[in-house]
């Protein structure tokens, strides 16, 4: 009957989404092990205070702010994006770590020309706007059409495609959370086209705005006409919207000029070797490629310097754990996940090796925990880990089947793995914007966020049993 209820509660944590409680864990890990991990508490409260508050405090913040300062944005393709990838290659040799591999990679090198909108009816009104990823080029005299405003592709269902025609659509949902509203940046151009539309336009995939458009990639479909595509402000979505809705008629011009070719770009690998099982991997990692719009500071500088700091401070405080820990600086996500989809290619005949994959690609504000993909035995053990960081309150286990952005690509061949929990309200109000610099970042949060990230990986990294696939 034990062996019953325990398998019904395994179960149920797997399909209702519930907090894991402690006595099902006790069940699932025994006491041997929850001991051991208990026991960790010394060692993650000498990584915090040395880095919080001892040698190091204040550091990650001072190499970040070097390095956004040095480069700025670093798009994907660009010359900026590999000095960077060697500045990050000295600035660890500069700590004596040396065990370091770069992989090369064809990666996609779209540069952004003149971009212009221009409301003509019912009044004439220039407007902010940012092209989307890749988006195709208008002719030189732009592209001038009537708009219909849809919030939402059902809604554009619903329009003929004789209603579509020759227009520009305008998608402007409200923004509920990213993972739900992305689809109509990443989609929406396809859509507009398959309806026969001549452009598409986005209300900026964000809850705030100061009249601050946002970037992002989107995805054609080969099967249907490119049409140039992009983002316009909350501001002036709500304007358009609101004339549409009173029956006025919209004319708008819109300029978009762009090249768009390949580059080879490189992966960055750092290992940081392992002393008994040098072949098992947990893999901290951030991507150093940045839109063009701003400075790339919150996304991803946070979360490639604190990824960094992972072996730096380890090898610093002489703590050198079971498995490796290899540090990994994507390239080109923003484009399209492609370092991450080269690394899983390359080795996916090693995938058995990763033991944990991790990423920090949402901000480095406060951590409050992990959001962990993995069976019901992998979340009680990252649950116990978790359990040592009650002192900066982030003890805080999320269940995401998909967590992170690049490792979603190993993580979806079965690899357990985490992203970065943190206190990331205001993310998407500077994501992709002129305004993502280190205005944005924090100190003192970055501190708790290289603390806990180092603490956490060399846990894991650490313990006698492997995380289970």
């Amino acid at each position: 009957m034990k062996v019953v209820v325990l398998l019904f509660a395994v179960l149920s944590l797997i399909s209702a989404k519930v907090v894991y409680k402690d006595d099902v864990c006790n069940e699932l890990l025994g006491d041997d092990l929850i001991a051991e991990i208990a026991s960790y508490e010394n060692v993650v409260n000498e990584i915090l205070n040395y880095v919080i508050e001892g040698e190091y405090k204040g550091q990650t913040y001072n190499e970040l702010a070097k390095f956004v300062d040095k480069f700025g944005a670093r798009p994907s393709g660009t010359e900026v994006l590999e000095q960077s990838i060697d500045y990050m290659i000295q600035l660890t040799r500069d700590e004596n770590i040396n065990d370091i591999t770069t992989e090369e990679l064809t990666v996609p090198h779209w540069t952004r020309g003149e971009e212009t909108l221009t409301m003509l009816e019912p009044r004439v009104k220039n407007m902010a706007l940012l092209g989307l990823g890749r988006s195709v080029t208008t002719p030189p005299e732009g592209v001038t059409a009537e708009i219909v405003v849809v919030n939402s592709f059902a809604e554009l269902d619903k329009y003929s495609n004789s209603d579509i025609e020759g227009k520009i659509v305008l998608y402007d949902p409200i923004f509920t959370t990213y993972g739900e509203t992305v689809q109509y940046r990443s989609q929406g151009a396809a859509k507009a086209a398959a309806k026969g539309a001549v452009a598409s336009l986005l209300r900026s995939i964000t809850p705030f705005s100061i009249n601050s458009p946002h970037a992002g990639s989107q995805n054609y479909d080969e099967n249907v006409p490119k049409i140039p595509a992009a983002a316009i402000t909350l501001e002036d979505a709500d304007l358009l919207r609101r004339i549409y809705s009173r029956g006025e008629k919209i004319v708008l011009n819109l300029k978009m000029f762009s090249t768009d070719d390949t580059k080879i770009s490189r992966n960055t690998l750092v290992d940081y070797k392992g002393t008994e099982k040098p072949e098992k991997l947990v893999i901290v990692s951030g991507h150093i490629d940045s839109w063009d719009v701003g400075q790339g500071a919150m996304d991803d500088g946070g979360g490639l310097f604190v990824s960094w700091a992972v072996p730096v401070i380890l090898k610093r405080l002489n703590l050198k754990p079971r498995r490796t820990i290899r540090s990994i600086f994507w390239t080109a996500e923003e484009l399209g996940l492609i370092g991450a989809k080269a690394y899983e290619e390359k080795h996916r005949s090693e995938a058995d090796n990763i033991n944990f994959i991790m990423e920090s690609d949402e901000g480095t504000f406060a951590p409050l925990g992990l959001a962990v993909a993995g069976n019901a035995e992998t979340r009680c053990i990252i649950k116990e880990i978790l359990k040592l960081f009650k002192s900066i309150n982030a003890t805080t286990l999320v269940e995401d089947n998909s967590p992170g952005s690049d490792i979603a690509v190993i993580i979806q061949t079965g690899v357990p793995g985490a992203s970065l929990h943190n206190d990331n309200s205001m993310y998407f109000w500077f994501h992709h914007t002129e305004g993502d610099t280190m205005n944005v970042e924090d100190e003192q949060e970055l501190d708790l966020g290289a603390a806990f990230w180092t603490a956490a990986a060399y846990v894991i990294a650490d313990i006698s049993k492997d995380i289970p696939r």
